[in-house]
């Protein structure tokens, strides 16, 4: 008869929210926010000629915090209850709202390409700032290289900088970097604060009432205002930005954040700036180069890697 103790049942291995990888669900989700955003770029080009930018922000969150709130409302969503998110919601409220103003106001001084290439700066600063906030998330060296391809392939699509001959265009370059800054930062907070633990709505809407009045200050100090009734294609763009990209697509975004790897999620935004190019192939009849499918090879393959389980 054998002395040995009987082994005792392996638990099956459970993926904790701050490193689960993206199910195939997840996946589709996230890749429909990103084409949602791609054309969001659009969007706010084709109501340019009868909204200025940032009051088109304004309005947006304004109109957004309405919806939101309403549904809120009829889905009895809590909103009052004392949950001890009111500085971090404030907080992630005035970053949201920096970072759109900076973005607003660097395209003012910077081309579209160089902001996209410093804009999306982002995903690697949530990664690194997971090391230090989210120890459990750190990348392997395959899911770093991952994140560079998927970088090398935006770099393929809208190519390399060149170096900046306007301090202007410098001070817009640093604009996007700032508000990359503001934009991971934001990530990191809902998911390390007690904000993970509310509901994603409730997240949005604090972005939504701080970042409001923030845009509107300064619109005004840049001498925004609406000449005439806006017509119909720049209601409608409006309306989509309002309407679907920051009542639904910003809620699930926040929702994914909350439920999944945040360096995993982020990472899949480099998908936005390739699908605003081909919006802005079939939407505004924009030329698209031969790189262009290179680009998707680049992005796609290191976003395999990145979201790849740990065997």
């Amino acid at each position: 008869m054998s002395s040995s103790a009987p082994l005792e049942p392996v638990a099956p291995p459970i993926h904790h929210h701050t490193t689960r990888p993206l199910d195939a669900v997840a996946i589709a989700v996230v890749v429909l926010l990103c084409l949602s955003w791609g054309f969001n770029h659009v969007a706010v080009k084709l109501a340019l000629h009868d909204v200025p930018p940032m009051l088109q922000a304004t309005i947006r969150s304004i109109v957004a915090t309405i919806l939101v709130a309403g549904w809120c409302a009829v889905r009895c969503v809590p909103l009052f209850r004392r949950d001890g998110t009111l500085i971090a919601g404030i907080v992630v409220g005035a970053m949201f709202g920096l970072e759109f103003i900076l973005i607003y106001q660097g395209l003012v001084y910077t081309t579209a390409t160089r902001a996209a290439v410093f804009l999306y700066l982002a995903p690697f600063i949530v990664v690194i700032g997971s090391r230090i906030f989210l120890p459990a998330d750190r990348f392997r060296p395959s899911q770093w290289l991952g994140l560079g391809l998927s970088f090398v392939g935006m770099i393929v699509a809208f190519g390399l900088p060149t170096p900046a001959l306007d301090p202007r265009q410098t001070l817009g370059d640093l604009m996007m970097i700032v508000a990359a800054f503001f934009w991971a930062g934001t990530t990191l907070i809902i998911k390390t604060s007690r904000l993970n633990g509310t509901s994603p709505e409730k997240v949005m809407l604090y972005q939504l009432l701080v970042s409001a009045p923030m845009m509107a200050l300064c619109a005004w100090f840049a001498g925004e205002r609406i000449t005439h009734w806006p017509d119909s294609q720049a209601l409608a763009w409006m309306g989509y930005q309002a309407i679907w990209v920051v009542s639904v697509t910003f809620v699930i975004w926040f929702a994914l954040i909350k439920k999944y790897s945040a360096s995993r999620v982020s990472a899949f935004t480099f998908l936005t700036p390739l699908f605003g190019v081909a919006a802005g192939h079939f939407v505004l009849g924009e030329p698209l180069t031969p790189a262009f499918l290179a680009a998707v090879a680049f992005v796609a393959a290191g976003l395999v890697l990145v979201n790849r389980p740990q065997g």
